[in-house]
């Protein structure tokens, strides 16, 4: 649904298993996750259905900003989404931190397909409604998870 989600949809020109390395793989994605200047400082993956998904990234300022959130479906080197509206083992969030990504619920599906030699990445966040997905567009979601891509697949390329 255009109104209500976010699409970021490239051809990579590396194999879906180590991008799915690069997303499962707490200490990979650290080198990735933030778009720079940001940075990623820790990361914590309990990849299973409930499990947990938390990471804390860090401003160019030196301001830390935790998420916490639930994967909800894990297929190897194709499928990863999680939402930022559970917390682990499927519990409600209450959504009272001071997180930006805390003022829009969201549930990210990261898809991956064999592409020739390379991968057809594509990443949707759905948004419960269109306020939720304005602010996410305005934050800059096309240009960071777009560069954030491109760390990743440099990352995985010095692998």
């Amino acid at each position: 649904d255009p109104g209500l989600d976010l699409v970021l949809e490239r051809i990579v020109d590396v194999p879906p298993e180590p991008v799915w390395s690069a997303w499962t793989i707490p200490e990979q994605l650290k080198k990735w996750f933030t778009p720079a200047p940001w940075t990623t400082i820790d990361c914590e993956i309990d990849l299973r259905p409930g499990g947990i998904f938390r990471t804390t990234m860090r401003s160019p300022e030196g301001e830390e900003f935790p998420n916490v959130g639930c994967y909800l479906e894990v297929v190897r080197n194709e499928r990863l989404a999680w939402t930022n509206t559970l917390l682990p083992g499927f519990r409600p969030s209450s959504g009272s931190s001071a997180t930006p990504c805390d003022s829009f619920p969201f549930t990210a599906v990261v898809s991956l397909e064999p592409h020739g030699n390379g991968t057809k990445y594509t990443a949707l966040v759905i948004h419960g409604d269109e306020e939720g997905r304005g602010k996410h567009e305005q934050m800059g979601f096309h240009e960071g998870w777009g560069k954030a891509l491109d760390q990743l697949v440099a990352l995985v390329k010095k692998v």
